[in-house]
């Protein structure tokens, strides 16, 4: 009976792609994110005043104003830190490390669960939209639009587009997780392969031979008197 793990497992994705190269591709946008997000929080770290101007010109002063010194230290080192486990997770595909592979994959699950519980807090908390649409600054394109839509549309549009990214999300699990078992069975191959080689068949010598060859009588034992 093939178990479920076995029925979705392949070695392709995105429809050409291996799933090594997918992995190895993933980590490295990945690492470019954390990288482009880690030098705005460094860069508004080391001049806090342009920071601070630059946000309250896009009227999005209000919003962010809780980002001091503190949260951006975190925020900084949460996307170090990220950097070091994508740059794992594209090491370990490239070199066939399965166990690098193992800390971007639970990041993954962690990610994926979070946005589940965002959605399944819309569905128990509707409301929420409306109050988030609320604090939005007064020049937010469209908004005056969005507050006349009815509750229902709202809820509906944002758990078809919270949908459609799970469901990318779940994908993306699916091939760093096909990646390590590739990875993993391959291993097991290589030590499967070197011990069966035919190299090493040859040293040892035909079974007729071993039986033909007479044991090897004990060197004679002298008893002094």
């Amino acid at each position: 009976m093939i178990s479920p793990w076995d029925r979705w497992y392949t070695t392709s994705c995105c429809l050409c792609c291996h799933v090594r190269t997918g992995t190895i591709i993933l980590g490295i946008w990945y690492m470019l994110i954390n990288a482009v997000v880690l030098l705005i929080l460094l860069s508004a770290l080391n001049d806090p005043v342009q920071y601070h101007y630059h946000l309250t010109s896009a009227e999005l002063g209000t919003d962010l104003d809780v980002m001091d010194d503190a949260n951006m230290c975190i925020a900084a080192a949460i996307s170090l830190l990220m950097i070091l486990i994508c740059g794992m997770a594209t090491y370990g595909a490239y070199k066939q490390h399965a166990a690098w592979i193992i800390p971007f994959f639970c990041y993954q699950i962690f990610d994926f669960a979070l946005n589940t519980l965002v959605a399944i807090s819309v569905v128990v908390y509707p409301n929420t939209i409306q109050d988030y649409l609320q604090q939005l600054p007064g020049t937010f394109p469209y908004k005056e639009d969005l507050m006349s839509t009815s509750n229902m549309c709202l809820v509906f549009a944002v758990l078809l587009f919270i949908g459609c990214i799970l469901a990318f999300k779940a994908y993306l699990i699916a091939c760093v997780w096909n990646c390590y078992r590739y990875v993993s069975g391959r291993g097991t191959t290589e030590v499967l392969v070197y011990v069966t080689t035919n190299d090493t068949t040859v040293l040892l010598p035909p079974y007729e031979e071993v039986v033909a060859i007479p044991p090897k009588e004990p060197p004679p034992q002298y008893v002094s008197a």
